[in-house]
């Protein structure tokens, strides 16, 4: 027998196929597991669809909206037409002829905007400190544990104030970052609890042992286990910053704007809308729109859980 039948029988199988995936399969496989994946969980899920149909009315309303509408002004209209009185004012005017509808679309883009940065800040921050610290331990977790505790003690309420007053912001993107200046500390007090047991588990003591790089690590094993928790705490924390932006813009902390939910509650308050049957819609509708959203955000992280859950993931592929 030759040499060359010898070294083919020692190979019972030849690998002849090219296993190298091409771009294509690529972009397949990420529009399958980020696109296809999540959109089959959530027509399943009816808080998944009406919180997603809830919040996505308000992005478009926050952008497509403003440019279907002119901004109103003073004697735009008769001054306190009832809300479905006519057409041209569905939801009404104020004393001062302002559409009270035209108010809210316009106020919808610097409130999501003001969610939006703020809850980004929050989850990156709280991330970033959490599960570092965690995994670290050492040195570097003591030194970040210690940074979460004072963040933790200031009083929140009173530094914006002392901050929104000092700093006078007035674009909403860092509004947003102000409102939730050291609200990322809680989540990183919670993640480093989590990575603390994570990282004892088998499969992430052997990608250490495999000398994986702990930012893969990281990445790949320890962040896909929270992130439930991420998104939850990202919804919770878009609407603690919807309620202290109109919060404070109510209280006149803020700089004022006349086109900010806030603000018109402010006004209809202090002018009597409150009490006075004609001027109630004037106070009705601002406070429909910041419940409706905070709704939207409720049931979106209730169904976070079920995007990032293996078996549910698994059934849907």
């Amino acid at each position: 027998m030759s040499d060359a039948s010898i070294e083919n029988d020692d190979i019972p199988l030849e690998v002849v196929s090219d296993v190298d995936q091409t771009w294509q399969d690529t972009v397949r496989s990420l529009v399958n597991a980020y696109v296809l994946v999540p959109g089959r969980i959530m027509i399943t899920d009816y808080r998944a669809l009406l919180g997603f149909g809830i919040v996505f009315g308000y992005l478009f309303v926050g952008t497509v909206g403003v440019w279907l509408m002119e901004p109103t002004t003073m004697w735009d209209g008769d001054r306190l037409v009832q809300s479905f009185e006519t057409m041209a004012h569905p939801l009404g005017t104020d004393p001062q002829g302002r559409d009270i509808l035209t108010l809210l679309v316009y106020g919808t883009r610097p409130i999501l905007l003001m969610m939006l940065s703020g809850g980004l800040f929050i989850i990156t921050i709280g991330t970033a400190i959490g599960t570092v610290a965690g995994f670290s331990r050492g040195r570097l977790d003591q030194i970040l544990s210690t940074i979460t505790d004072v963040a933790l003690t200031i009083p929140g309420l009173p530094l914006v104030i002392v901050l929104a007053v000092t700093l006078n912001p007035e674009s909403p993107v860092l509004i947003g970052i102000l409102l939730a200046i050291n609200g990322w500390g809680g989540l990183a007090r919670n993640l480093r609890s989590q990575v603390l047991s994570i990282r004892e588990e088998d499969y992430v003591e052997a990608a250490k042992a495999m000398n994986v790089s702990t930012g893969n690590v990281l990445l790949k094993d320890v962040l896909p286990n929270m992130m439930p928790y991420i998104l939850y705490n990202f919804m919770s924390s878009m609407r603690g910053v919807l309620f202290a932006s109109v919060g404070l813009y109510y209280l006149g902390v803020l700089p004022y704007s006349q086109e900010n939910w806030g603000v018109l509650l402010e006004q209809a308050y202090s002018g009597g809308a409150l009490t006075t049957w004609s001027m109630f819609h004037w106070i009705l509708w601002p406070i429909v729109a910041v419940v409706v959203l905070s709704i939207g955000l409720i049931l979106l992280s209730q169904s976070t859980d079920k995007l990032f859950n293996p078996r549910v993931r698994a059934r849907h592929e």
